[in-house]
């Protein structure tokens, strides 16, 4: 039964003839959804309601219909969206006999694939579309899934050569290779179980699961699409009713609206309003009240999860897209990660691609996230637009299923994501930033950092600030600030949004940027930084000779601490392994180290690890290699180095010498920095 020649509904004709033209188009192919309805549903009843629900849908969503997948697809994944929904209600009822009772006893993928291939002509690429899988997952479905049936139907066993059974989907496809098809072939006539097995396996996919020749029991029943009509006819008329009542209603309130529209518009309130009221994305109301970014309302579904683009904000630094996600047959919610199964097609051509997109941590403690176990608010961040505007095509392939488990790294699993094919396009344009020049100069511990840059952007406000890199011995890697004070406006910083820029032209500073949370284009008078801490890096050299009649393990002092080294040997490799788990009279936190065998060339570190802890302000240790920790909620952490293994080849063992170049720490420091004057850079 195959559904080949399907001409998309015209959307000029919907709009001449209303929900009409979708019922004659059923019309036209009712033995196809008749038929397809079966495998899922137990009874006429329900395959009615199948029908009624789908055409209300496909009238509904028709116009906002793209063509990004073909209409054959589109249709039918209506039609399997619904079912699904009735078959959860028909749980419980009697077993239906034969080839339907074995259909039933399938899993949900394997039942779908069955179906969207031998019962209603989809190719195996098309398949996987639909499910939003991969073709070779289809396989291994249909596979699995004809075995199930034919043994639920004959009970019997077959032996057919395993290293053979996977040729057994596309031989029946006619899609193998014609080498691999004429070495099955061969098998076939000399192997008596494999025929055996494949007529058996054929006889169930290609007959029992296909009823286009056996299908009297199946026939439409006579009136089957006129009561549909009735009961389209019914909900028609009963809206008109309710449109009534609520035009009487709106004379009545437009008057009053007018006015107050008028007065919001003339203070500027408006806006704010208007989004309070509209708009249930907390998040995305405070960018569209400030008249920043484009709202959106997008949608689509596959693998039962609605994923909606509620609205996009574009800046020089990052393409901020909102989103909604509701799962349709379960209470999980899901997110977005760029790049891990979220993907923008055309990056290539519109995006620019130097520097990486920020991560979004996942708000579980917002108002709108606590009001629906099966729903998610969130966003995800893209690389900024190259050009001031440009139309977004946005791939989702995966979703991450969020938890909400205390003992989860924010609440999410990272064995758990949900498959399909959620498709998008949308134009998206690039709001202007501002930039103020900064001239303030601190140091710490004799080391100068100065600041020199503010950017105001709607999605971030970010500082530039350099670090001098003249003294040998100790340098500052880094610096961490807790706020940024703007005005009278306190914005926490963004740890996921540090960015090293590079040497400037004067090699002795480098200049980094830090990123903290928007202010909505205020223009900066005062402005401070509240320190957190510094990363240092210390250049304290130390040789170890570690070759030729050395013993193992070796003891040794280094910044206060006693080291632990140890050494094994074999042909191809040399282990070391540097351990230290006496923490509180460290001074570093990790090592610098290097190796030489008196040669040339330096030795080749093929393989390296480490272990160590995290230890907060207050002592408590944490094991990164057992429970996830939240980040966000520990004080001063500092992670120690507890054991480094490094595996070594191509070396002279008896002049080999471990080198401790240096070590690295963090300081924490609790300081409030006027960043001086604020000027606004001018354009040459």
């Amino acid at each position: 039964m195959i559904l080949e020649k399907i001409e998309p509904i015209s959307t000029a004709v919907v709009q001449e003839k209303g929900i009409e033209s979708v019922v004659d188009w059923f019309d036209l192919h009712k033995e196809y959804f008749y038929t397809m309805g079966w495998f899922y549903l137990p009874n006429q009843h329900q395959i009615e309601e199948l029908f009624y629900r789908s055409i209300l849908q496909m009238h509904k969503e028709l116009p906002r219909y793209k063509g990004n997948q073909s209409f054959k697809n589109w249709v039918i994944s209506i039609l399997m969206q619904n079912s699904r929904e009735l078959a959860r209600d028909s749980k419980g009822v009697e077993p239906r006999p034969g080839i339907f009772n074995a259909i039933d006893q399938l899993s949900g993928e394997e039942k779908e694939a069955l179906i969207l291939t031998y019962v209603t002509g989809f190719s195996l690429e098309e398949a996987g579309q639909i499910l939003g899988i991969s073709t070779g997952k289809i396989r291994g479905l249909l596979f699995s899934g004809v075995k199930s049936v034919r043994n639920q139907l004959y009970a019997s066993d077959y032996n057919g050569c395993k290293d053979f059974q996977k040729n057994y989907i596309d031989y029946l496809e006619k899609s193998m290779d014609r080498p691999a098809k004429i070495e099955f072939e061969k098998h076939l006539y000399n192997c008596r179980e494999c025929q055996e097995d494949l007529a058996s396996f054929q006889e169930v996919a290609m007959t029992r699961l296909n009823f286009a020749d056996d299908a009297n029991d199946l026939r439409v029943p006579p009136h089957f699409m006129e009561n549909i009509r009735k009961r389209l006819a019914v909900k028609e008329e009963h809206q008109q009713q309710i449109k009534k009542k609520r035009r009487k209603r709106a004379l009545i309130f437009s008057s009053a609206f007018a006015f107050i529209i008028m007065i919001g518009f003339i203070t500027g309130a408006f806006p704010k309003a208007y989004y309070a009221w509209t708009e249930d994305d907390v998040h995305l109301r405070a960018f569209l009240q400030e008249g920043f970014g484009q709202r959106l309302n997008l949608e689509a579904e596959s693998n039962g999860v609605v994923v909606k683009i509620k609205g996009v904000v574009a800046d020089d630094f990052q393409t901020l897209v909102f989103y909604e996600i509701r799962d349709l047959n379960e209470d999980k919610r899901y997110v977005m990660n760029f790049e891990d199964g979220v993907f923008v097609e055309n990056q290539n051509d519109i995006m620019k691609r130097d520097s990486y997109p920020r991560y979004s941590i996942p708000d579980v403690e917002a108002e709108m996230n606590k009001n629906q176990k099966n729903v998610f608010y969130g966003k995800v961040a893209l690389w900024p637009l190259e050009e001031n505007q440009g139309v977004i095509k946005l791939r989702i392939t995966k979703l991450q299923e969020l938890t909400g488990e205390p003992n989860m790294l924010y609440g999410l699993r990272g064995d758990a994501y949900k498959t399909g094919n959620w498709t998008f396009e949308f134009p998206a344009a690039k709001q202007p930033s501002t930039e103020y020049a900064l001239n303030e100069q601190k140091e710490i511990e004799g080391i100068p950092i100065r600041f020199e840059k503010l950017t105001i952007a709607p999605t971030a406000t970010v500082l530039q600030y350099a670090i001098n890199m003249e003294k040998q011995d100790k340098r500052i890697e880094m610096a961490n600030f807790k706020t940024l004070r703007v005005n009278k406006k306190k914005l926490k910083t963004d740890r996921y949004g540090s960015l090293f820029m590079d040497h400037q032209q004067d090699s002795a500073w480098t200049a980094l940027q830090l990123h903290f949370g928007p202010m909505y284009g205020e223009k900066p008078k005062e402005v401070s930084a509240q320190l957190d801490s510094v990363y240092f890096s210390i250049i304290d050299p130390k040789s170890i000779d570690i070759g030729g009649s050395q013993t193992f393990p070796q003891t040794i002092e280094y910044a206060g601490s006693k080291l632990t080294i140890d050494k094994v040997e074999s042909r191809q490799s040399t282990e070391v392994t540097i351990i230290d788990n006496d923490l509180e009279n460290r001074e570093y936190e990790s090592l610098q180290v290097n190796f030489t065998d008196g040669s040339d060339n330096e030795p080749s570190i093929m393989h390296m690890d480490s272990k160590g802890v995290i230890i907060d302000k207050h002592g408590v240790k944490y094991d990164v290699h057992k429970d996830p920790i939240d980040y966000e909620k520990l004080e001063q952490p500092r992670y120690f180095v507890t054991e480094q293994n490094m595996k070594l080849e191509g070396i002279n063992q008896a002049d080999l010498k471990l080198e401790i170049t240096g070590y690295n720490g963090i300081k924490y420091i609790d300081e409030v920095w006027s960043l001086g004057t604020v000027s606004e850079f001018k354009e040459e």
